[in-house]
């Protein structure tokens, strides 16, 4: 890590435990601080969306942050753990979007979302949100890490190390549980698929 990403880091963990202690200041002076990397994590999930999609990286952005200050005040553990959980809420924003889609439509396709090589079967093979999810919920009611570990790696973007900090894990059993979340999910996509 860079002389500046860390001064970036320790900067966000300090505005972090601020805020966790009631800090409002600190919360507001946090959103200069992350929107940037708040921004790629929306493009990152917004990544292989049809053009016309209604739902943009920055209201994504702003629809999260809301739903991150309304909280009770939060015990962020660290700026790893802040983005784990942007992550998680930017995917169900996403989510209840693709359905509202859907039911608007009155049983219409959704939304599809273009999966990276790592996880998909297939280069460029396309999945619906919602199928997505309902692979996810599966896969979290089976092994609860494993789903943290797919949501923090895809969704979050989250290195190795930095899932590894926010799992309270060691890395080596990241890239070990990543590799058998990954198939597990190639898996169940293809089937649902074939459906």
């Amino acid at each position: 890590m860079c002389a500046a990403s860390s001064s970036s880091s320790t900067r966000i963990n300090r505005l972090l435990a601020d805020w966790g202690q009631g800090n409002e200041q600190a919360r507001d002076a946090l959103i200069p601080v992350v929107y940037g990397e708040l921004r790629r994590l929306a493009r990152r999930h917004l990544w292989g969306e049809r053009p016309d999609h209604t739902l943009q990286s920055a209201a994504l952005v702003n629809e999260a942050y809301l739903r991150l200050v309304r909280q009770e005040v939060p015990q962020w553990q660290n700026r790893a753990h802040f983005f784990g959980v942007a992550a998680q809420l930017m995917r169900h924003i996403l989510v209840d979007h693709a359905r509202g889609r859907r039911t608007a439509k009155r049983g219409g396709s959704s939304p599809r979302l273009v999966l990276n090589e790592e996880l998909a079967a297939a280069q460029n093979a396309e999945i619906d949100v919602v199928a997505l999810d309902g692979a996810l919920d599966k896969l979290t009611a089976l092994d609860p890490q494993q789903g943290r570990l797919i949501e923090l790696r895809f969704f979050g973007g989250l290195s190795i190390e930095e899932t590894a900090v926010v799992l309270g894990v060691s890395p080596a059993t990241v890239k070990r549980e990543w590799a058998t979340a990954r198939a597990w999910m190639r898996r169940e996509l293809k089937k649902d698929a074939g459906k």
